[in-house]
């Protein structure tokens, strides 16, 4: 179930904790400031000067100390294999992870550095941000060989059960039709919900069956322009590894082209997609026949997906708003052009 960080907001560390927190890294010596510069429903983030330097303090939420233990490895692993990636500091005693007053804390060196969507994206740059993350998967392939599987629901990979989305737009319909005052956004929200509910019943024969997702392995798990720093045109770090884990891997790759490449029009823009695709194909080594079942399983998840109003209505968290009416054209738009999407990862 989501979890808004609306009803989970941290204060920022005081005086005292960062006193405490710094203590145990005699490097970081005294804290000057604290900033807030990130809040989600994994982490909150701060941006810490001290007499020392500049870092991003890191708060994670949810405490799971194995799943930190085993992101932090993972990153410093990566690190030392050339990836731009931002590894914890290790505290006097070689931890990466401290705990105070039941919350847990990482510190991380600050990455200066920017974001860039797809529009800022060149056909090259395109291209490396896909032999990028085909080097992050094989590169995650060799660091976590000896990490056993996480746990994962034996749901998982099943594609979604259109009679249950049909349940979620009712649902949704009513929550948008009694939003007052009523606004555009409500107004949009219940087109695209009727749109979407018509478009499913269309396609409900294509959705994918048990067993048809392409080979899993490790990943980042969360790859999108905000958790790619760019300084001078490059990537300097991959950062927030907070869902790492093992899914299908050329399903991360759709997904992220997915948000990457997207235009403000909800199409996308298939000429960067097919040279970032290209590749990611060649760093990884996946075949077109891989990429092309991911495609279909990441469509079918998209045309089925409303986490963004799920958030503005049950919720009341609307931070995603402003992503809607990309992401509910892009839908859409997939749909007619099913083929050229295809054609452009598959090459």
């Amino acid at each position: 179930m989501l979890r808004s960080s609306v009803a989970r907001t941290a204060a920022t560390p005081d005086g005292h904790t960062l006193g405490s927190l710094l203590r145990r890294y005699p490097g970081a010596q005294e804290p000057l400031s604290c900033e807030p510069v990130a809040e989600g429903l994994l982490n909150h983030g701060y941006f810490l000067a001290t007499t020392h330097g500049r870092y991003f303090l890191k708060h994670h939420l949810d405490g799971d100390l194995g799943a930190l233990t085993r992101q932090h490895r993972a990153t410093r692993r990566l690190a030392a294999l050339g990836l731009p990636v931002a590894p914890p500091v290790a505290d006097e005693d070689g931890r990466t992870v401290t705990v105070l007053d039941g919350r847990c804390y990482a510190l991380h060196p600050w990455i200066e550095g920017g974001h860039l969507g797809g529009a800022a994206l060149t056909g090259d740059r395109s291209r490396r941000l896909g032999a990028l993350l085909g080097l992050v998967h094989t590169a995650l392939e060799q660091v976590m060989a000896d990490a056993p599987h996480p746990p994962r629901p034996p749901y998982a990979e099943a594609a979604a059960d259109p009679a249950r989305t049909f349940e979620m737009i009712d649902e949704l319909l009513a929550l948008a039709r009694l939003a007052r005052p009523r606004t555009s956004f409500d107004e949009l929200a219940e087109h695209r919900l009727l749109e979407r509910r018509a478009l499913l019943e269309r396609q409900a024969h294509r959705r994918p069956a048990p067993g048809a997702e392409p080979a899993a392995g490790w990943v980042h798990g969360d790859f999108h322009p905000l958790n790619v720093l760019y300084r001078g045109g490059e990537p300097a770090a991959i950062v927030d590894w907070d869902r790492l884990g093992v899914q299908p891997r050329a399903e991360e790759a759709v997904r992220a082209a997915a948000i990457f490449f997207v235009r403000p029009c909800g199409t996308l823009d298939l000429a960067k997609v097919a040279a970032y695709a290209g590749a990611y194909r060649s760093a990884c080594g996946a075949g077109p026949n891989e990429l092309a079942a991911a495609v279909h399983r990441v469509w079918w998840e998209r045309l089925n997906d409303f986490w963004m109003l799920t958030w503005r209505y049950r919720l009341g968290d609307r931070r995603t708003d402003p992503q809607f009416p990309a992401a509910a054209a892009l839908a859409v738009w997939w749909t007619r052009e099913y083929a050229r999407v295809q054609d452009a990862f598959t090459g």
